[in-house]
């Protein structure tokens, strides 16, 4: 959007759709300020103090208001709000008339296991404050774990403390204050007048073009660093008979280009690693624990090529892992589980529907550490176990088939793993040793 000129006498009313908690304003301040700088941040605060007593709506006010509160001239406001606007903080509507009016809406920053798993803002960070900064960062947030395996869980359900209503409520109130982020905005400044302009008309359908299809163009060549020019050339080829944009064929392009143009790699992503705040405490020397270090110590693209024993993985198994990553938002460490349970229990194959199936399941479990990932692998594992044991005419030999395919995680008690074989010893450490 182009700049309007802003005046002092310009009003403005803030408007929170949210809800900041104590929490929210340590975020902002360990972890956007560093990003945005402190004049954006003490913006960001001195809005929320504009609000009424219940927090939720400002009176209308002027801009010189602000310039008077914060000491700056209105350029220097100017900038620190696109700043709050880009990453998320603040969206900002206008109406033009003999004084602009203006209205800030107030969101919360992210969670901050969602801030460290944004594939921008994490670097960012990174790169702002440094590797010593970012770590002390990282140990602030994470969480301590304490081992519960010696208690028992007797936390009363609701339907034993309460009884069952017996009125019920026609409507559902929808305006109730709740905590609410931003998604960031990502715009590749693709030039969607020029793409359409240079496309005949009886090639393309007026749907070809939504909103929907518009974002996935933007997101595409900002993953894999296109312009409009490239992408141009790129959505022509994905048309199709009834002219819109095929989007498998798109996704698919927009890699093929990518490769040609970064010899052959695909997007750093399948080499990027478990997040240091999602990792496990070290201390632990069991076997275990030494898997669960090396799934969270590797990359994606490291499993699969110590699976193809030093050789370069295929295209199509990097592009499933890509997807995994992209399409899915997994975290490495959790993928790296994927694939060795995928290619241990189905004869060193990775089925693009069976994999995409059980990353669908992990997805919707919340499944985020490599430790989740193991211990929901071993109870799948283990429902198939009991099945394949119901079938009485094949009871012997389905045992038999079920255990020898088994991760070496597999058959632990209370989190530590029982008798190993002398051969899951030497495949482990083969597997150390190629991996670490």
């Amino acid at each position: 959007m182009k700049d309007i000129s802003i005046l002092p006498a310009d009003s403005y009313t803030v408007i929170n759709k949210t809800v900041i908690t104590d929490k929210d304003k340590k975020i902002i301040s360990m972890l956007y300020q560093p990003i945005i700088g402190y004049t954006a941040t003490a913006l960001y605060y001195s809005l929320l103090s504009d609000l009424d007593k219940h927090e939720l709506i400002s009176e209308d006010l002027t801009h010189h208001h602000l310039m008077s509160v914060m000491q700056l001239n209105l350029d220097d406001i100017v900038v620190a709000r696109k700043k709050l606007e880009a990453i998320g903080l603040l969206k900002t509507y206008m109406k033009k008339d003999n004084v602009n009016q203006y209205v800030y809406l107030i969101y919360s920053p992210l969670e901050a296991n969602e801030f460290f798993n944004h594939p921008i803002l994490n670097v960012v960070l990174y790169n702002n404050v440094g590797k010593k900064e970012y770590e002390r960062i990282i140990s602030f947030f994470k969480t301590p774990r304490i081992n519960l395996k010696e208690y028992e869980d007797i936390t009363s359900s609701f339907d034993e403390v309460f009884t069952s209503a017996t009125k019920t409520l026609t409507e559902i109130e929808k305006d109730i204050t709740k905590r609410d982020s931003n998604n960031i905005l990502i715009n590749q400044g693709i030039d969607f007048s020029l793409i359409i302009s240079s496309i005949p008309e009886s090639q393309i359908s007026p749907r070809c073009f939504t909103e929907d299809t518009k974002r996935l163009i933007n997101n595409l060549s900002y993953i894999y660093q296109l312009n409009t020019l490239d992408m141009q050339g790129i959505i022509r080829e994905c048309i199709n008979e009834r002219g819109l944009i095929d989007k498998t064929e798109l996704r698919k392009h927009c890699r093929d280009y990518y490769k040609f143009e970064h010899a052959g790699n695909l997007p750093t992503l399948i080499y990027n690693k478990q997040p240091e705040f999602l990792k496990k405490p070290e201390g632990d020397n069991s076997k275990w624990a030494k898997m669960v270090y090396t799934f969270e110590n590797i990359t994606p693209y490291q499993l699969l090529k110590a699976k193809y024993k030093g050789g370069e993985p295929t295209d199509r198994d990097k592009r499933l892992i890509e997807n995994l990553l992209i399409d899915q938002k997994l975290n490495p460490g959790v993928v790296n589980v994927l694939i060795s349970y995928v290619l241990k229990t189905n004869d060193e194959q990775l089925k693009k529907s069976y994999v995409e199936t059980i990353a669908g399941q992990w997805k919707r479990a919340g499944i985020e550490t490599v430790e989740d990932a193991m211990k929901i692998t071993e109870r799948e594992h283990k429902k198939l176990r009991n099945i394949i044991k119901k079938n009485k005419e094949k009871q012997n030999e389905s045992k038999k088939d079920d255990t020898k395919n088994l991760p070496v995680w597999f058959n632990k008690q209370n989190n530590e793993i029982e008798k190993t074989s002398k051969e899951e010893v030497e495949e482990l450490d083969k597997l150390l040793k190629e991996l670490v």
